[in-house]
């Protein structure tokens, strides 16, 4: 029997990460551009988090404006919510 990679890694401590990331492109210094990221990360030191934000500062050639993250450890059943309505855009 197979076990999920993403499972087996909450098992072991780590829960989804999702990162937005708002930062100023060089070539546009008044215009604010998002960047979403998620992968499995470990709270409260976020390791994979870190890494990733020294690779931006070394590789990529933009200026961070701040970073919101979300982090959600538990294992268990996901919640499902039913929603009452449509949206229609025509």
């Amino acid at each position: 029997m197979k076990i999920d990679s993403d499972f087996a890694a909450q098992l072991s401590g780590k829960g989804i990460l999702t990162t937005e990331i708002l930062y100023f492109r060089p070539d546009y210094r008044s215009l604010l551009q998002t960047f979403v990221w998620q992968t499995m990360d470990t709270a409260p030191r976020f390791p994979r988090l870190a890494q990733f934000l020294d690779h931006w500062r070394q590789e990529i050639d933009a200026v961070i404006h701040s970073i919101r993250i979300a982090h959600a450890d538990w294992v268990g059943p996901t919640e499902i919510r039913p929603i009452d309505g449509e949206f229609r855009l025509s």
